[in-house]
């Protein structure tokens, strides 16, 4: 795993998938506020006039020259969870980026998850 204080100084590089292609830009990373390590990033894709950001998870990534590799396919991180570019992930909708990812959500019900860095 890569430091966040690293990882934040990938903002506006590529972002792509485990095969290779280009999802899109990297926007933000969020951390898990039980391990305090980072645990989802933000993508910025769309067309420049209807952009959004979707989420990914950090596990698995790897950061190279120019580029972050996440280990999920393409079309699953497009059709993850969004927000618009200047919109925030809310407490209420973090157990359904978890679940798109078929990964475990634990967090009591005024408790945040994610919190962006």
């Amino acid at each position: 795993m890569f430091e966040i204080e690293d990882i934040r100084d990938w903002r506006g590089r590529d972002v792509i998938d485990e095969s290779g292609g280009k999802v899109g830009t990297l926007e933000a990373v969020y951390v898990d506020t039980l391990t305090d390590l980072p645990s989802f990033a933000t993508i910025k894709i769309g067309l420049p006039t209807r952009q959004r950001l979707v989420f990914v998870p950090l596990d698995g990534a790897t950061v190279a020259p120019g580029h972050l590799r996440v280990a999920h396919p393409k079309k699953q991180i497009k059709s993850a969870p969004a927000i618009d570019t200047d919109g925030e992930l809310f407490a209420s909708a973090e157990p359904e980026v978890f679940a798109h990812y078929d990964l475990l959500y634990e967090a009591g019900p005024e408790e945040r998850r994610l919190a962006r860095r």
